[in-house]
């Protein structure tokens, strides 16, 4: 007997999936092609703090080696893919929900973001990313001659 996957929300996740890309944004022509496919969205959170933008994508199972993030043109990508595990099923009916495959997620950054001094680092499953903000323009006077 084959193993089944169990999706039973995979209409609702497509139609999130094409809204978000939607609302985010195209790819890039680097890409080949105007719509970016993924067979799963890393979950993410994004926090602004005075000094940086942190975005926190939740992506287990994930060889941090596997992981490409990069920033052109106000676009922060991240983009991988989690490869998935062979199972027999000899015994009776199992059930797989963990996602596999490629992950693609873009951002848009405010004007704000120092794209020259971002960071990522990966620890337990989890991907951190950090953006600074640029140093604000100290206001000065303009003596007039």
């Amino acid at each position: 007997m084959s193993l089944v996957h169990y999706q039973p929300w995979n209409s609702i996740e497509q139609l999130r999936n094409e809204m978000g890309r939607l609302l985010e944004g195209h790819p890039s022509s680097e890409e080949g092609s105007s719509i970016a496919t993924s067979d799963w969205v890393p979950a993410v959170d994004i926090k602004e703090t005075d000094k940086e933008f942190l975005i926190h994508a939740d992506i287990p199972g994930v060889d941090p080696n596997n992981i490409d993030v990069h920033m052109e043109d106000g676009m922060l990508t991240i983009k991988g893919e989690r490869e998935s595990e062979r199972k027999e099923d000899r015994e009776g009916y199992k059930r797989v929900e963990r996602q596999h495959g490629t992950f693609y997620r873009r951002f848009s950054l405010p004007d704000t973001a120092n794209a020259d001094k971002i960071s990522a680092k990966s620890n337990n499953g989890v991907l951190d990313i950090t953006i600074p903000k640029q140093e604000k323009a100290q206001p000065r006077k303009i003596e007039v001659k």
